[in-house]
């Protein structure tokens, strides 16, 4: 019946299993004494807010379990010191399913060496059922091509992009003349 971690852990410990407890929030540096831990098993706790440095110190962690919480979606920052982490426990959160949910899904992307499970979307409605990759693909896909400032090669130039182009060729041979050469991206 925790109602939070515990702060007498010793600062050895390798695994640590508080599963079956009621944390509802991690708040920030929860497990910075235990930084050997490479278990740790938070799964059903009915975890629904993650502070971004709870997780601070955990530099050796491999196993995280998270499943079975009430998790919608990660604050940036929350797994950012988590560089050995190998599994991610994931399963059976209400995962929310909007621009939130985008720094977990691209964080999972670029650390292609955690195996995870479990993130499926369960709202809103009309995304339940999704995995959270295919969601994320679509908020790309349905955008308005002029909120994609990102990727304008994809896109027809318009008038003030042809003005654009022009002037900027003007700039770019007023500057050789001048013996200097500037690129500008943009």
């Amino acid at each position: 019946d925790l109602k939070k971690v515990p702060s007498n852990i010793p600062p050895d410990i390798v695994k640590l299993d508080l599963s079956d407890n009621k944390i509802r929030q991690l708040r920030a540096k929860e497990f910075e004494d235990v930084s050997e831990l490479k278990i740790l098993n938070l799964n059903s706790n009915g975890i629904a807010y993650i502070d971004p440095a709870a997780f601070s110190g955990l530099n050796n962690l491999e196993e995280l379990d998270l499943s079975n919480n009430s998790l919608q979606n990660f604050e940036y920052g929350v797994l950012e010191d988590l560089y050995f982490l190998k599994i991610l426990w994931l399963r059976e959160n209400p995962w929310r399913c909007d621009y939130n949910i985008h720094y977990l899904f691209y964080w999972l992307k670029h650390h292609y060496n955690v195996h995870y499970n479990g993130l499926e979307c369960k709202t809103p409605e009309e995304y339940k059922g999704w995995s959270v990759g295919k969601y994320v693909r679509s908020y790309y896909e349905e955008c308005p091509k002029d909120k994609l400032p990102i990727y304008p090669e994809t896109f027809d130039l318009d008038k003030e992009d042809e003005e654009w182009e022009r002037h900027k060729e003007q700039s770019v041979q007023t500057v050789k003349k001048h013996g200097v050469i500037v690129t500008v991206i943009g």
